[in-house]
């Protein structure tokens, strides 16, 4: 299998291993087939952030021992829904991305230039 790319057209890269992320919990935010929430957006999450995802029924801040989750705290990166980052982007609460490690699948979902704005390693 052709390793996946980055919205940069490069190679895809390791988003985080501590908290392990990822639609498989491998650290990548690389897109899955059986993943219908494409998760693909490598985001270094925001207290605003957190608190929009929760109200809207998707708790990431508090942990869940029964699947090894150990909730999520400002900074941590995390891959989230390429769809969950647009709608915050749309109440002005988008987590800043790192282009790097975001899957070129979200390009789907989201522009580019959106994704630049919120750029951590906005060097590219």
């Amino acid at each position: 299998m052709e390793s996946e790319k980055n919205v940069l057209g490069t190679q895809l890269e390791v988003c985080s291993l501590s908290p392990l992320t990822g639609f498989n919990r491998n650290g990548n935010c690389q897109s899955e087939e059986q993943d219908i929430g494409v998760h693909g957006v490598c985001s270094e999450v925001t207290q605003d952030f957190l608190n929009f995802t929760k109200v809207r029924g998707n708790d990431l801040s508090s942990p869940n021992i029964l699947h090894g989750f150990p909730g999520l705290k400002p900074g941590d990166r995390w891959c989230i829904c390429a769809s969950r980052w647009k709608e915050a982007l749309d109440h002005d609460v988008a987590p800043p991305i790192v282009l790097s490690a975001t899957s070129e699948a979200v390009l789907e979902y989201v522009s580019l230039n959106d994704l630049l704005n919120h750029a951590v390693d906005s060097e590219h």
